[in-house]
């Protein structure tokens, strides 16, 4: 009878840990989707390879999961806008512009379309 509680033990010990593995590896892809990360699905990837390396590159890709943040880019500094954000501003301003001068164009009055200018002939 004991031999089945100590079999039972085991069995349960191993898939503890089988699962436990499985949820640490998967840590940077949990942080990566926190900080909506561009490149998401290749620390994913990286994770289960890492399963195959004995976790070996497991620091790194939780240091490549927490570089990222939407706020400020792969900056440091909280006051860094990233280069997207303001290429993007930039972009939403002159569409801006563009639509005030649509609309004082259409607004308009329409003019008759103006009658040819006819040159004098010369004789000669």
């Amino acid at each position: 009878m004991l031999d089945y509680v100590a079999l039972g033990i085991l069995i349960f010990v191993g898939i503890v840990l089988f699962y436990g593995v499985i949820a640490i590896h998967d840590i940077p892809y949990e942080i990566a989707v926190h900080r909506q990360h561009p490149q998401q699905d290749a620390i994913h990837v990286a994770g289960w390879v890492s399963l195959f390396t004995l976790h070996a590159i497991w620091p790194f890709l939780w240091i490549w999961a927490t570089l990222y943040r939407k706020d400020r880019g792969w900056g440091f500094a909280p006051g860094e806008a990233p280069v997207e954000d303001t290429r993007l501003q930039e972009l939403e301003g002159q569409i801006h512009v563009l639509q005030e001068r649509l609309a004082a164009l259409e607004a308009r009055p329409e003019t008759p379309p103006e009658t040819p200018i006819e040159l004098p002939r010369q004789e000669g």
